[in-house]
């Protein structure tokens, strides 16, 4: 098997519409318009390439289960939701990166992840010679 990407995450939330409003007015997701009708209650978002999907159902228990948002500025992206009133852990470092989390309406946990810078390998300059 040679998994190409995360097409998308599924989020069990009690209110479709508070949590479609959540994740579009404050996370900044994008709606779908192509998820099927006869499906139940639930809306399709896109987060940059990925998606993900509301289903209206119970929440399960809470045992760690999240999804992350990958953010460009970890620092201003807490800030600018904190000004809106999300209540937003603090920025800590995870290995090379920074998380910090947060929860929708429904309790569902929510990682804010800024990676760190890649490291660029520099290989050294070779000299070009050209024939006369």
């Amino acid at each position: 098997m040679q998994p190409r990407a995360v097409h998308h995450v599924s989020i069990n939330v009690g209110d479709v519409a508070a949590a479609t409003r959540f994740y579009v007015d404050v996370l900044g997701l994008a709606r779908r318009g192509d998820r099927p009708d006869d499906i139940g209650p639930g809306a399709w978002l896109d987060a940059g390439g990925q998606q993900v999907h509301l289903i209206q159902a119970e929440r399960p228990t809470a045992r760690g289960q999240h999804f992350a948002l990958l953010v460009d500025d970890l620092d201003a992206t807490v800030a600018e939701l904190r000004a809106r009133g999300v209540d937003v852990g603090d920025p800590r470092p995870i290995g090379t990166s920074r998380q910090a989390f947060l929860a929708d309406p429904d309790g569902n946990l929510v990682e804010l992840h800024q990676a760190s810078a890649p490291q660029h390998r520099h290989e050294p300059a070779t000299a070009h010679t050209s024939a006369p």
